[in-house]
């Protein structure tokens, strides 16, 4: 079949397509291409943007203490909150997998913190919620004990965000039910025969055979938390504060480009952030040779 043919026959799927391929190109390509070339330039949104080669990343890594900062707090967000939110929307999935009454109820009012929890509305919530006399602090003083300074306290106030993570677990519990309920029965019914213990079912049978969830879990939760921004930039008031301990990288970059009208500067920030998001979700690939296993796996 010729070309001409092929593009006569398809040509009414490339029409409805076309409005996307408009989007796709103005609002994505174009926009990645642009920000490419503005990271090696010093532009301030107003004058014409003028190149200045590799300054903005020498600056960036020689002379930009905050940068380091930004990623130290960004590492260690993703550190804590990642793993702590997989470990309890697993947790949580196995709970609704045991055949609980209403549970498609219980699906709908765990998964609704996943929908509201990148919110401004629940980031102010959550804001008046680890105020110095908010809820957390009055629920505490009934028991006799005097809550710290969450929000002002740098040695707490990141821990207040790894907790509203790990609140918005809906969205990786569903996927761990839907593995868990892939999983063949007779393989627990054959350990059962065994006098297996329930943990050795567990780390013998649910973890391998969920392996592949799991690492799917991982990857979107990774990325989603090195893009954490809405939560922090309420919380911090916008400026990462106290004492720099919520500058997140998303925050620093949002106030390079949008406070200090440091757009070049900033779309260097942001390449630098795609490349460790790049960097890392390779790294979780490679690894998982070692520990992921599918069911069509031969040898």
């Amino acid at each position: 079949m010729s070309i001409r043919s092929k593009l006569r026959r398809s040509w009414p799927g490339y029409v409805f397509l076309t409005p996307w391929l408009i989007g796709f190109f103005l609002l994505s390509i174009f926009p990645i291409l642009a920000s490419l070339y503005l990271a090696f330039t010093d532009y301030d949104a107003v004058n014409a943007p003028v190149w200045v080669g590799l300054e903005n990343f020498q600056y960036m890594f020689e002379f930009d203490y905050r940068f380091w900062q930004s990623l130290k707090v960004t590492f260690l967000f993703v550190v804590l909150s990642v793993p702590a939110k997989l470990i309890f929307a697993l947790i949580v999935a196995m709970l609704l997998d045991k055949g609980i009454r209403a549970v498609g109820w219980y699906r709908a009012l765990f998964y609704l913190p996943s929908i509201l929890g990148g919110s401004i509305a629940v980031a102010i919530l959550w804001r008046q919620l680890f105020n110095a006399d908010g809820v957390i602090n009055s629920a505490l003083a009934v028991f006799g004990i005097q809550g710290p300074y969450w929000l002002s306290d740098p040695n707490y106030s990141l821990y207040t965000l790894v907790v509203l993570a790990i609140w918005q677990f809906g969205s990786p519990m569903l996927i761990f039910l839907a593995g868990l309920r892939a999983i063949p029965q007779d393989l627990y019914e054959a350990a059962e025969i065994d006098a297996a213990t329930p943990s050795r079912k567990f780390f013998a049978i649910t973890v391998p055979m969920l392996a592949p969830v799991i690492f799917f879990n991982l990857v979107l939760q990774m990325i989603e938390a090195f893009k954490s921004f809405s939560g922090a930039f309420i919380i911090s008031g916008g400026t990462g504060a106290p004492l720099d301990s919520l500058l997140f990288f998303t925050v620093y970059l949002f106030n390079e480009a949008f406070s200090y009208f440091r757009m070049g500067y900033a779309s260097a920030l942001g390449w630098v952030l795609l490349i460790i998001i790049a960097a890392f979700t390779a790294i979780a690939f490679w690894t998982s040779k070692y520990w992921v296993h599918y069911e069509n796996e031969r040898g």
